[in-house]
């Protein structure tokens, strides 16, 4: 049980609080503990979000498929991790995306309410979330002021730096050229000059004219450096 509490220390949302203090929450709040085998499905699109999941053992694999375009994205996530808590508050709280495991993986849960319960008992975690609601917003914010003025290649560096977080790995992009032109709003040629680019650098693996693996996050998030995102 310590060595899951030192995992979630590390995570964002219990940042600056005492293994003491989180024990001490345990013990009034539940914390629900969920295995799931490799391959198993733990969300659906469209599911809502009523608790708070955190990844303890293993890996996940989240999907989002859009519904209009021939376009998919995913990406892993190693524990500790938490699974989008942006979607537990607002006028929209279902998930956008599917979760799987990718090898056998431990998932821990708390109730909405209860969480909301822990948010009212310390302030720490309070502004916590508020810190990471807030830091998500407004990266959504920045995107969207420079996504018009951004080249091709400075798109595709946004789609990956919106669609996943830093800690994600194995990240695959599943397309038709057509529809990834559209959703970047890019001509055919200008696409493809950027995916020459990218491949000529090594950032990217393309086994066919559909698929794009990319090799380094940090290494492409790093073209939006001149237009101050992350």
């Amino acid at each position: 049980m310590e060595n899951i509490f030192d995992k979630l220390l590390h995570l964002p949302l219990f940042q600056g609080v005492t293994q003491e203090r989180l024990g001490e929450v345990v013990e009034k709040i539940p914390f629900h503990f969920l295995k799931f085998k490799k391959g198993e499905r733990i969300l659906d699109c469209g599911d809502p979000c009523t608790h708070v999941r955190f990844v303890i053992s293993g890996r996940v694999r989240l999907e989002y498929e859009s519904k209009a375009l021939k376009f998919k994205i995913s990406h892993e996530l190693s524990s500790p991790e938490v699974i989008s808590p942006d979607y537990l508050f607002g006028l929209d709280t279902s998930y956008p995306f599917s979760v799987y495991a990718v090898d056998e993986c431990g998932i821990l849960q708390v109730d909405k309410q209860d969480y909301v319960t822990i948010l009212q008992s310390d302030k720490v975690f309070l502004y916590n979330i508020l810190n990471y609601l807030s830091r998500n917003s407004q990266s959504m914010k920045t995107h969207l002021l420079n996504l018009e003025q951004a080249s091709v290649l400075e798109r595709i560096a946004l789609l990956v730096s919106t669609f996943t977080s830093q800690r994600s790995e194995h990240i695959a992009l599943s397309f038709r050229q057509r529809d990834l032109c559209h959703l970047l709003g890019a001509r055919r040629p200008a696409l493809m000059a950027a995916i020459d680019y990218l491949l000529d650098k090594g950032m990217i693996e393309m086994p066919n004219t559909t698929t794009m693996f990319i090799n380094d996050r940090k290494q492409i998030i790093s073209v939006l450096t001149k237009m101050d995102l992350k």
